[in-house]
């Protein structure tokens, strides 16, 4: 019978920090908890993994990526409905969107992005009462077998050294 105490070759990687994410645990934005996307603004950007602000939108990285990079763009504002947005709002996030996808380019230079927003909780949004679009770098292969068998994705490189990057190449 294995166990903990048989070696198992790496064949499990452990990825205890996405719990709290699986078990929905406070701070999460549902059942009434504080909505993180209203706090992170409050915080350093270092803390909070702020990679720009603008009057309408700030961009952020995603605590849980798909890919090294991922990052969502947000709405100051606390409203989940893409046509409740007002013209500056849609055109700042559009704007800093396109600028998201530059400092990706500029960074890491990706094969490609996957980009868009998840409106509703039946479309994937896990915080759907607080708008925001994803913007995710792609590379041919990345979607490698430790995804496929394990459920476990690498993340090459902490947030923080992925921030430090991004906020350097951002466009002024």
């Amino acid at each position: 019978m294995e166990g903990v105490s048989v070696p198992d070759r790496l064949q499990r990687l452990w990825t205890p920090y996405r719990m709290a994410y699986i078990k929905g645990e406070p701070g999460n934005g549902r059942d009434g908890d504080t909505c993180p996307l209203c706090t992170i603004p409050t915080m350093t950007d270092a803390d909070g993994l702020v990679l720009a602000r603008g009057a309408h939108v700030y961009a952020v990285l995603n605590l849980h990526p798909y890919n090294p990079g991922h990052l969502m763009v947000v709405t100051h504002r606390h409203v989940g409905e893409f046509e409740s947005l007002s013209g500056d709002e849609t055109a700042e996030l559009t704007t800093m969107t396109r600028d998201a996808i530059l400092a990706i380019k500029a960074a890491s230079q990706p094969h490609g992005f996957n980009v868009g927003l998840n409106l509703g909780g039946v479309a994937g949004g896990s915080l759907a009462a607080h708008l925001h679009q994803h913007v995710v770098p792609r590379w041919s292969g990345d979607a490698n077998f430790m995804t496929v068998l394990g459920d476990t994705k690498i993340m090459p490189q902490l947030l923080s050294e992925t921030r430090e990057l991004l906020v350097a190449n951002w466009p002024s």
